[in-house]
């Protein structure tokens, strides 16, 4: 079991290149960023002074903060993308398989319908977010070298204002759970997406779409209620990721690290996360069953679809 899951992994990645592909542009976009923000210092030799002494000024705790804050400020341009980049291989996954007929290949092979579908999910909601914390993690470094060669051109100390202070364990971590906390959290679409990539003939991301629109439209037409449409909302907004009292404490990290106070743990990425709130949270678990219906229905019409 574990081997054939291990095999399928494995095929979805050379059959999906845009699982590495898609983060490892905006890596290259985000490196190539913070050159031309280092050159542009550069050039500026008054802002470059300005910059390098506002730095060398900061106490342990906000230099902590500031390169802390340096390092999150790069989650969203891989975060949101890879919720896309989620979202469009589930609507492919099932569909593709039919459309270019590789599927009579798999079919042929000693692997399970269950299998099939179970390896997709799998990839989806673990196998593209460890792929993204990995591509996160090399881009990060990229970005502390590049501002490590800018320090240096000003005769300032790189270990000491950047590699030092920086929490690199801390934001991994951090970064790790961030992205697969959120990818198990948008299980139940995940599992919408595989069936509807499953049962469709066509035009699976028009199909995924439209009751997602036209059901919240047609229960307040006829009943007078939006709890579909709640209830979508809630799970795209309501992630119980961060603690709702730290979002203001890591907004400031970024923005404005001297604003913060003089306890190291201001700066600690893992005391911000609600790990036991997201762990005990009622909505993980029914989003889990709520996937696991659409997961069972997908295997059933990979199973007994043809081909067409």
């Amino acid at each position: 079991m574990i081997r054939n899951q291990i095999a399928l992994l494995q095929r979805e990645v050379w059959e999906h290149r845009s699982i590495y592909v898609t983060p490892l542009v905006i890596a290259l976009l985000v490196s190539l960023g913070a050159l031309t923000g280092s050159l542009t210092l550069v050039v500026n030799d008054d802002i470059a002074d300005l910059a390098l002494l506002g730095v060398t000024n900061l106490g342990e705790v906000h230099r902590a903060a500031a390169v802390t804050g340096l390092l999150a400020g790069t989650l969203p341009f891989f975060l949101i993308p890879m919720a896309i980049l989620i979202t469009f291989y589930s609507l492919d996954a099932l569909y593709a398989e039919r459309k270019d007929r590789s599927i009579l290949f798999w079919r042929s092979l000693p692997v399970t319908d269950a299998d099939a579908v179970i390896s997709k999910l799998l990839t989806a909601i673990v196998l593209i977010p460890l792929v993204t914390v990995l591509i996160i993690a090399m881009t990060q470094i990229i970005v502390m070298l590049i501002s490590s060669g800018w320090l240096m051109a000003r005769n300032a100390s790189p270990w000491l204002l950047i590699w030092q202070p920086a929490p690199l364990f801390q934001v991994w971590v951090a970064t790790a759970y961030l992205a697969i906390a959120s990818a198990i959290w948008s299980a139940p679409f995940v599992g919408w997406y595989l069936f509807v990539s499953g049962f469709v003939k066509r035009n699976p991301l028009l199909m995924a779409f439209v009751p997602l629109v036209m059901l919240p439209m047609l229960e307040r037409l006829f009943f007078g209620s939006h709890l579909f449409f709640t209830a979508i909302q809630g799970r795209m907004r309501d992630m119980p990721l961060v603690k709702a009292e730290d979002w203001a404490s890591i907004k400031n990290m970024v923005e404005d690290p001297q604003s913060l106070g003089q306890q190291i743990d201001s700066v600690n990425l893992l005391s911000h996360l609600d790990i036991m709130g997201f762990m005990t949270d009622s909505g993980l678990y029914l989003g889990l069953m709520v996937c696991g219906l659409f997961v069972a229905a997908a295997i059933y019409v990979r199973r007994y679809r043809d081909d067409s």
